[in-house]
């Protein structure tokens, strides 16, 4: 058994560890990602909904736990938007809408990206794993052969 064929096994065994940590921290982010996006087209769905709405039409706003407020719609035309840092603006429903839609293709773009770079690690476990199990294999037989060269006499003094 060759000290550089168990090298290689402890470096792939290091980086296989690795890997598997950058994975799940990508599919955290992907995860992450794919909560704004459903949270942006709830929103971009209830804007066109607002949209088709008249002043002072009796809306349910959710509150959170699945509970509910009543509230009277007062303007169909102006909506504040969320512009980041805790920070919201006044805008035309029209401007409310583009807005959610580039953040939506921005958020897509980043998803596309996170998606590649999970494929690319998965890829590169896999390959590791098949070097892992061939190298180890490799090592196992390594054993036996040197066990089985090892002369019955050696013990005996």
């Amino acid at each position: 058994m060759s000290s550089s064929d168990r090298e290689a096994f402890r470096r792939l065994a290091v980086e296989l560890q690795i890997l598997e940590g950058t994975a799940e921290t990508v599919q955290a982010r992907l995860n992450l990602v794919n909560a704004a996006l459903t949270e942006l087209n709830i929103a971009r769905m209830t804007l066109e909904g607002v949209g088709n709405e008249k002043v002072d039409a009796l809306l349910f706003v959710p509150i959170g736990g699945g509970s509910f407020i009543k509230a009277k719609l007062e303007s169909t035309d102006r909506v504040i938007v969320g512009a980041g840092a805790g920070v919201s603006i006044e805008r035309t429903l029209d401007e409310a809408k583009q807005t959610l839609q580039n953040r939506l293709g921005e958020l897509e773009k980043t998803r596309v990206s996170l998606q590649q770079q999970f494929a690319q690690v998965v890829g590169r476990i896999q390959e590791d794993r098949d070097k892992l199990q061939d190298l180890s294999v490799r090592l196992s037989q390594a054993e036996r052969r040197s066990s089985a060269n090892v002369p019955e006499a050696e013990g005996r003094s």
